[in-house]
């Protein structure tokens, strides 16, 4: 029966023990509980997970658009930084989404199939990525998840055999024309549960030779995210079918604890396909290392995912910096900075590697304040990475270290909110132990590993304006889809904007491809893309546009923003132009739900306007004065100051938004009264992607 302390002190006055010496005893019981309850174990033995990797997402909208645009040594340092090992971030995971022609929170991505009968495995920028990727890093994962996709699927029904083929293809065409395999992928981002959608998507990758590629499953982030994985106790063929048990942001609602067991029964790990940090300076950086720890503590996820890789958008499109681990955004200037997270993901990356393994028993909270996870090699090698955000005051942590690990020393690397990855002294272990303070604020990675680095460049270029004026006139790109039949610069949010041959054979253009619209993963407004700089005030932009019988072609100006990342209307400014030879100018509120066209502003009629004729459109900007005109009549003028300044850009649309094709041509950007400047010449170090 336990005794209390009243009892004990009382017994032990009765006996003749004094009461100093009763308290002495006390206080020193005390003071080895407080010892012990900060010494950890680090036995090799004990039950372990496997480590699947950290990484983050290249997708869920456009988010590396402009980096294929940087000149080199840039975009190699850029992609050094992120990818290579024991340098930068060094990350071991990556997820990109399979393009689907559709919004997916900063902009658009080209699918390899506009259409039922269309195949092009040049498309876009993620195979490029993925390539590079396992370039610096052979064993890196790569995973991949769709968030939409062409309306011609399923007739309209992402959950079909078409969208079971559409992977599969996109997987071939990964591993045909790349020689890359994925090694996992999901069903649909953030779009709901269809447990009879994956056994077809299993049975059809296992039938096209594809049955080494894991699929995860759902990828959902509310509250009831896992319930579905409960079927799989009674339901074999659910079970067969699924071999991740995935959902993203753990670190906001937890994985219930009959879940994890469950994946442990089956033998189905937890995956976090998406966590979300969105935190700027130090504060973001142990943050998701709380995040990651807390991953695998609390809800047993052995590989996460942030979203999202590298910020290489414009400013003014949604999430433009937070949370990403590199900014890249003037590929024009070679301009990029690091922000302090990308030594948060160093601090797993240099020190561990996928294959290593979670050792149960030695990964928790700390005592004062923080949490610490530990991961030992397939050999005796061990890392220990601790965080300690919410710890008020240093503690000493004493680390007993058994099992068959490595006796030798240890390498300390440190990060704070003054110096991050900073290598501290190296602790050598007496008779298994070691002990370190741990400060408030930090993080550590402890390791018997060797070769850490903080890697960094030199002269890094100063940050420039976008060039003006600029001249587009699409011939440099000789060869369209060695540039992923993107031209620089551009950035589609809706919609696709591809490089292709002018129907009367005068050279090339740009094309809005997507005809039928997109199954997207946000809402849609009309098909758009963004080019410039979002401080210029007054200024020209014209473009010769070719519009179809049924839609109209116009230009963009004084655009500020892109939407909120659900949903994509901008703020701004375009003028159209319609087979009809109507011209309108409309002002867009991203804010106005119910007014999706925008406000009329002015209207007016060009004459000699027909279908299929390429016409020059225009749009000055002059203080608080909109002027527009068509080939060089001007037709219509406005005062309006909801917007002062902003970007350009190129839109089309129609009546009944199932025919947006429509050209573009010699697109031209120029201050008031500028003298009209050669075509813009690129630097001859911006490569071509394939």
């Amino acid at each position: 029966m336990a005794m209390d302390t009243r009892t004990f002190l009382l017994r032990f006055l009765r006996s003749g023990i004094s009461f100093t010496l009763v308290l002495l005893s006390l206080i020193l019981s005390l003071f080895v509980i407080t010892i012990d309850g900060q010494t950890i174990n680090i036995d090799g033995r004990s039950d372990v997970k496997r480590f699947d990797g950290i990484g983050a997402v290249s997708g869920g909208g456009a988010t590396s658009v402009l980096l294929k645009d940087y000149p080199e040594p840039q975009r190699s340092q850029i992609l050094d930084l992120l990818f290579k090992p024991d340098f930068g971030a060094s990350i071991s995971a990556l997820l990109v989404e399979v393009p689907g022609d559709g919004n997916s929170t900063q902009g658009s991505e080209s699918s390899h199939m506009h259409s039922r009968t269309d195949e092009n495995y040049n498309r876009g920028y993620e195979w490029w990525l993925m390539r590079e990727a396992r370039k610096r890093n052979s064993s890196i994962l790569l995973d991949a998840n769709a968030w939409g996709c062409p309306r011609w699927i399923g007739n309209n029904n992402f959950w079909s055999q078409d969208m079971c083929d559409y992977y599969v293809k996109w997987i071939k065409g990964l591993k045909c024309v790349y020689g890359l395999d994925l090694d996992a992928i999901g069903c649909r981002n953030e779009k709901g549960v269809n447990e009879n959608f994956v056994k077809m998507f299993r049975a059809t990758l296992n039938k096209n030779g594809l049955s080494r590629v894991k699929i995860h499953a759902f990828d959902n982030w509310q509250k009831d995210k896992f319930d579905w994985a409960r079927d799989m106790k009674t339901d074999t063929v659910l079970r067969h079918s699924v071999d991740i048990i995935s959902a993203h942001t753990m670190s906001w609602i937890a994985t219930p604890p009959d879940i994890i067991k469950l994946g442990g029964d089956l033998g189905k790990p937890i995956w976090n396909t998406e966590e979300h940090v969105y935190k700027d300076g130090f504060d973001c950086e142990i943050s998701m290392i709380e995040s990651f720890n807390k991953n695998f503590i609390e809800s047993g996820v052995t590989m996460i995912v942030n979203w999202y890789l590298v910020a290489s958008t414009y400013s003014i499109e949604p999430f433009p910096e937070q949370p990403a681990i590199i900014v890249a955004r003037d590929p024009w200037g070679g301009n990029y900075f690091i922000r302090p997270v990308l030594w948060g993901y160093a601090h797993y990356g240099q020190f561990c590697r996928p294959g290593w393994n979670y050792l149960n028993g030695a990964c928790g909270k700390l005592p004062d304040g923080g949490t610490y996870v530990t991961l030992k090699s397939p050999g005796t090698d061990y890392s220990i990475i601790a965080e300690t955000k919410d710890a008020k005051a240093s503690q000493k942590i004493k680390f007993k270290v058994t099992g068959g690990l490595s006796e030798g020393k240890l390498c300390v690397w440190r990060s704070n909110a003054q110096d991050q990855f900073v290598k501290l002294d190296n602790l050598t272990p007496v008779d298994g132990c070691f002990e370190i303070s741990l400060e408030p604020q930090s993080i550590y990675s402890i390791s018997t590993t060797v070769g850490q680095q903080k890697g960094s460049y030199e002269n890094i270029m100063s940050s420039k304006s976008f060039p003006l004026p600029y001249y587009e006139t699409f011939e440099e790109y000789k060869d369209p889809k060695s540039f992923g039949y993107l031209p620089h610069y551009t950035a589609d949010i809706d919609g696709v904007f591809e490089i292709a041959e002018r129907p009367d054979n005068k050279g090339k253009c740009l094309r809005q491809v997507v005809n039928d619209g997109a199954q997207s993963w946000a809402p849609e407004w009309m098909p758009y893309t963004i080019i410039g700089d979002r401080n210029w005030k007054d200024y020209e932009v014209s473009a010769d546009v070719y519009v179809n019988n049924d839609g109209w072609a116009g230009i963009m100006g004084h655009v500020i923003a892109t939407g909120s990342g659900w949903g994509c209307k901008p703020s701004g400014y375009y003028l159209s132009l319609s087979a009809d030879g109507i011209c309108s100018l409309y002002v867009s509120k991203q804010d106005e739900k119910n007014n999706e066209m925008g406000t009329l502003l002015a209207t007016g009629k060009a004459s000699g306007i027909t279908a299929r004729q390429w016409h020059n459109i225009e749009l000055r900007f002059s203080g608080p004065s909109i002027t527009g005109f068509v080939d060089k009549v001007k037709i219509l003028m406005a005062s309006d100051s909801a917007f002062t300044e902003g970007m350009a850009g190129l839109v089309t649309g129609s009546e009944n938004k199932n025919s947006n094709v429509a050209m573009f041509d010699n697109l031209l950007i120029k201050p008031l009264q500028g003298i009209s400047p050669e075509p813009t010449v690129f630097s001859e170090k911006i490569y071509p992607m394939y």
